[in-house]
């Protein structure tokens, strides 16, 4: 399927039946386009920023491949799952862009598991020309309202750090990202947007590359910052960001890929490649949740928010509560017990066998991981899956996918599924 994202002044005056079209920041009088970030410029200039025409470029692709990922079903594909997506993007500057196609399309391949063709073309809308405050912070970090974000922010301000919190809104989560980052001591800084990806249509749900629209926020972020080369804190536990293959049909794209090493190898390439001076850095790429929840370094201010904090996997299918058996909820009590505290967050199935034989898909398959690692070594269940990681970190790599599976079979026999 074609995607167009184009500013109103570029839109094509005819929209094929085939092609569904969004426009940045305007409406557009054909009722069948789609909106992004409708109305965004004036708040954005409201705010100070004056971003350079790459890092507002980055924010504009980023926001584009967004609307793509939900606008294209993927039951509609040959296979009910792979899609073929052409994206064409109008910027301010293709030229960077369109010398790195290959890597951009190869980058999408890897995050979304789908076959990307890309065009970037003139014409898109110019980058907001705010008058800058005068910013005290030192670096720009994630904060989701999850429980790692939330380490992330602790431990960088226990070492000194003065992040812009950085957050997508989110319904109930956005008042939780309020609260954390007062109490980090960067209200005042934290800036809190949505995408604003406006259609008609069905919508896509699994959502591979929504992670997309949260780093070209953080790249955003990073214009505000006194110095010229600015880092991103991305507090993700390697676990989760690997989140190996469990069964031999989970494989690529099956598994969320938000902080996966190869695409974010290549992103940071992007970035380097388009002269945007930002270092994405992954403090906990060698740690399990459960080792980031012990070895932070604020334990009454987790202790105080972390059962609030959400990790749910189905969180909006349970009206907004954690379900307590999908894989994202399963490493979150695995890291809670391996912590040493009561688990007192709400889950719709408090017990993996409370949900029945027929809502057991995803403790079986944890199962299953746990036991072949046990019973046949972690390297015959890893097989190929670190084949990305280098030579020096590997070990380490395979050292946290090892230490995971041990903090999920303790809670997988406390529950008796093993």
């Amino acid at each position: 399927m074609k995607i167009i994202c184009s500013s109103v002044k570029s839109l094509p005056d005819h929209i094929p039946p085939d092609v569904q079209a969004f426009t940045f920041l305007e409406s557009s009088p054909q009722p069948e386009v789609g909106r992004i970030a409708h109305g965004w410029l004036r708040e954005l200039e409201k705010e100070g920023y004056a971003p350079s025409v790459p890092v507002w470029d980055f924010v504009l692709f980023c926001f584009a491949v967004y609307a793509a990922d939900v606008s294209v079903l993927r039951k509609e594909s040959a296979d009910g799952w792979t899609r073929q997506i052409e994206l064409d993007i109008t910027l301010n500057d293709p030229a960077p862009w369109e010398a790195n196609r290959q890597l951009v399309e190869k980058m999408l391949r890897v995050l979304t598991g789908d076959f990307w063709t890309l065009q970037f073309s003139a014409g898109g809308p110019v980058p907001p020309n705010g008058q800058r405050r005068l910013c005290d912070r030192d670096c720009v970090a994630l904060l989701s309202g999850g429980l790692d974000s939330l380490i992330g922010g602790i431990n960088a301000v226990a070492q000194g750090r003065k992040p812009i919190f950085v957050s997508q809104l989110a319904f109930e989560d956005s008042a939780r990202q309020i609260k954390y980052a007062n109490d980090l001591g960067g209200g005042d800084w934290h800036q809190q947007w949505s995408h604003r990806v406006v259609f008609k249509g069905k919508k896509e749900t699994s959502t591979r590359a929504r992670s997309m629209a949260f780093y070209g926020l953080a790249v955003l972020a990073t214009s505000l910052l006194p110095m010229e080369k600015a880092e991103i804190l991305v507090a993700e536990n390697g676990f989760i960001s690997i989140n190996p293959p469990l069964l031999p049909g989970r494989m690529a794209s099956f598994s969320t890929r938000t902080t996966y090493p190869l695409f974010m190898t290549m992103l940071q390439e992007l970035l380097v490649d388009l002269d945007i001076k930002a270092s994405l850095i992954m403090p906990y790429r060698f740690k399990t949740k459960g080792e980031m929840l012990e070895e932070c370094a604020d334990q009454s201010m987790l202790k105080k928010h972390a059962c609030d904090t959400t990790s749910c996997g189905r969180f909006r299918t349970y009206n907004r509560t954690h379900c307590g058996r999908c894989v994202p909820c399963m490493v979150r009590k695995a890291a809670i017990q391996h912590w040493g505290q009561v688990d007192t967050t709400h889950y719709k199935f408090p017990s993996l066998l409370s949900a029945g034989k027929t809502k057991a898909d995803d403790p079986m398959a944890v199962a299953c991981a746990v036991l072949s690692s046990e019973q046949q070594g972690i390297d015959s269940f890893l097989g190929a899956t670190l084949s990305f990681a280098s030579q020096a970190d590997r070990p380490q790599y395979r050292r946290v996918i090892e230490q995971g599976l041990i903090e999920l079979a303790v809670v997988l026999r406390r529950d008796g599924i093993i």
